[in-house]
């Protein structure tokens, strides 16, 4: 493991709230930002201290008639379950998916009983992007495939297709933090998923499925590499976009030889499956 990563903790006050905290949480997200918590007022943002930019946050934080204030304060990678525990509530999925942390009671009565400690990893199936993404995954018939998890993050995504039959499941994260809790995660669920660190350059293998809920430019900029390691007649996910940019991704995706298949929407997030 690389040394321990440093981030920028963003803590930002909207005035008025709604719907501008999810505005500015979508755009954050195109700049690196990649785990979130919602705050009584306006809403915490991470990003490591590499990604970031005082200057894009300022110029993105920037809204007529809308008040924002912020601090930033420089932290290392630390024990965040205390924090979770504050914020993370159980999620349930179209009834199908039960998803928790080992502060919560388990629930019966669902297809997928998930146990998730979120620690610092973005992807618990709050945010509206994880939260689509489980949706297409109850609609695929995931048996037997062969599964990538890119931006994995808690591993949530590639768990589920583990409790859903698939054959071989890998993540990929360029975080540290997010290797190591998608690990701990898929040893809690029973599913065997490995894990690297680092981005599309750490693809080495052909899949049936790929998971791709990363931030637009890195979708846009590691197409190639997807579609590459896509099998043919394989289905790939992408999330992690606003609604404005389901045009440019979709010309990028097409171009690079997918044919579109659907959407889904949740507020003002979009996910887009496509097809090799």
């Amino acid at each position: 493991m690389s040394e321990t990563p440093v981030y920028i903790e963003l803590t930002a006050t909207v005035v008025p709230l709604e719907p501008f905290r999810d505005v500015f949480i979508a755009q954050l997200g195109e700049l690196g930002f990649d785990t979130f918590t919602d705050t009584e007022d306006g809403f915490q943002a991470y990003i490591l201290k590499d990604l970031f930019s005082s200057d894009a946050v300022a110029e993105t934080l920037q809204w007529d008639g809308v008040q924002v204030t912020y601090v930033l304060q420089e932290i290392e990678q630390v024990n965040w379950n205390a924090e979770w525990e504050k914020n993370f509530d159980p999620i349930d999925v179209d009834g199908r998916v039960y998803i928790h942390a080992p502060f919560h009671t388990p629930k019966q009565g669902y297809e997928h009983l998930m146990l998730i400690e979120p620690k610092m990893s973005f992807g618990t199936g709050h945010h509206q992007t994880t939260h689509m993404m489980i949706l297409w995954t109850l609609e695929l018939p995931t048996e037997g495939l062969r599964v990538l998890d890119m931006g994995c993050g808690t591993g949530i995504l590639g768990i589920l297709a583990g409790m859903r039959g698939a054959s071989h499941i890998h993540g990929i994260d360029i975080d540290t933090w997010c290797v190591e809790n998608t690990l701990e995660n898929a040893q809690r669920n029973a599913i065997a998923m490995s894990c690297d660190q680092g981005g599309a350059e750490a693809i080495k293998d052909t899949y049936d499925l790929i998971y791709a809920n990363i931030n637009l430019n890195v979708l846009l900029a590691d197409m190639d590499a997807y579609v590459a390691a896509l099998a043919d007649g394989g289905t790939i996910l992408f999330s992690g976009f606003y609604e404005e940019n389901v045009a440019a991704l979709r010309e990028r995706a097409e171009g690079a030889g997918l044919t579109y298949e659907g959407i889904k929407g949740r507020d003002q997030w979009r996910s887009v499956k496509m097809r090799k």
